[in-house]
């Protein structure tokens, strides 16, 4: 099989986001407690139900009403977003670069990502500006891993499921791009993405 486009998945491959970099001190180091909060009221289901375009102020207030005696610590969530926004994961980037410098490739992304939060990032990652189109799950108001969000970025970029290779580090994301016919990846680090590659014929060089 030959391919032509790579389409890489951001939080978790590219970008590392963690809400624990505020939380944990808001817990002074508590990490049973910290998780609890992070798992019952600021839950992952919630914060994807933005990824797909719900509101980021209308969430914060719904979540208040909820849950009143956390309203300070729910504030924060999106109010020092920025700061659970930390580094970008070099190795996997030196990937991301050889694949962009490869004339034979398209390469894009295709994010679960609040449209609210995605500018910051852009902001701060001079990086995403390599990539040929990034979709943004927050903008067109669905997310991974619905099909849809694929159709679509399949469509606007005129690109052949069984030319594309997608990479993600959730399995779900992974599952449902094959159910399309791309050829998926399960991201677990750059050593093996780079072994993945080579072996469906995308050269990389040994440094990565």
């Amino acid at each position: 099989m030959s391919y032509n486009t790579i389409i890489f998945d951001l939080g978790g491959v590219l970008v590392d986001w963690n809400p624990e970099y505020v939380f944990l001190k808001e817990f002074r180091g508590d990490r049973e407690k910290m998780n609890w909060f992070l798992n019952t009221v600021c839950s992952w289901d919630w914060n994807e139900n933005q990824d797909a375009g719900y509101p980021l102020a209308q969430a914060t207030e719904d979540k208040v009403k909820e849950f009143p005696e956390y309203e300070d610590l729910i504030r924060m969530y999106y109010g020092r977003w920025e700061e659970m926004l930390g580094y970008a994961h070099d190795d996997t980037l030196a990937i991301l670069k050889q694949t962009v410098e490869n004339p034979g490739l398209n390469v894009f992304a295709l994010t679960n990502w609040s449209g609210e939060t995605f500018p910051k990032a852009l902001s701060k990652f001079e990086w995403l500006q390599w990539f040929d189109g990034i979709v943004v799950s927050g903008d067109e108001k669905t997310r991974k891993p619905f099909a849809d969000i694929y159709e679509l970025a399949l469509s606007r970029y005129d690109i052949t499921p069984s030319e594309a290779i997608f990479i993600d580090d959730n399995k779900r994301n992974v599952a449902a791009a094959e159910k399309l016919g791309i050829t998926a990846l399960h991201f677990t680090g750059a050593k093996q993405l780079a072994t993945d590659l080579n072996r469906l014929g995308i050269t990389l060089n040994s440094s990565s």
